[in-house]
């Protein structure tokens, strides 16, 4: 998954960015809002129809949404409400994005077939990628956690800024609705396997 190998890759840059955010005194749940505050500022961009300055902060906070969990676990401040809270201020961060589009779309369309067909392909996008991140959570609550899928939050968020920072808004929200969708068809496949009874092929 691109998640694990952007981890890899940007460990180097990440962790010292850690501790200069710690000497600053900021704490992770702190870094997590104010990745979430950059989101407003995606949606507001986006809604007036600046989509590369819109993929250029989103790319921002992306970056910023990667050092919260790097500073807990350097402080030693990993807790379960502040995964609690990067999780669910990650669903609003997405929720404000795809927000931005449809405010935008309230003045036109950006080439999905005109504004109804753009607003039906934002909201596949957006319930595609809220259904991804729910499967795996709900896994997790009854011991069959999955991350199987191509279509994680990373490779969602790195297609959005690629989209807008060259323009391909509508392509780019066809790929994520579709290989959401998928993803989650696979996420419940994966946690079928995972539950049916040793020895059966078919799910009781």
């Amino acid at each position: 998954m691109l998640t694990d190998r952007a981890r890899s890759m940007t460990r180097g840059i990440v962790e010292p960015l850690a501790q200069v955010i710690d000497r600053a005194g900021l704490t992770p749940n702190m870094v997590t809002v104010i990745g979430m505050l950059l989101h407003l500022l995606v949606a507001v961009l986006l809604g007036r129809g600046h989509f590369a300055a819109g993929g250029i902060v989103l790319f921002v906070a992306a970056g910023i949404d990667g050092l919260d969990g790097t500073l807990a676990r350097q402080t030693g401040r990993v807790s379960p409400f502040g995964a609690f809270l990067d999780s669910t201020l990650d669903r609003i961060s997405e929720v404000l994005t795809f927000f931005g589009l449809v405010l935008y779309l309230a003045w036109g369309s950006f080439g999905a077939g005109g504004p109804p067909y753009s607003a039906a392909l934002v909201y596949a996008a957006a319930t595609g990628s809220m259904m991804v991140s729910y499967a795996r959570a709900r896994s997790e609550t009854i011991g069959r956690g999955t991350t199987v899928g191509w279509m994680s939050r990373m490779e969602r968020m790195a297609l959005m800024v690629f989209g807008l920072l060259i323009g391909w808004v509508a392509p780019v929200l066809w790929i994520i609705a579709i290989g959401a969708w998928l993803t989650t068809a696979h996420r419940v496949h994966d946690v079928w396997r995972q539950s049916r009874p040793a020895g059966r092929d078919e799910p009781t």
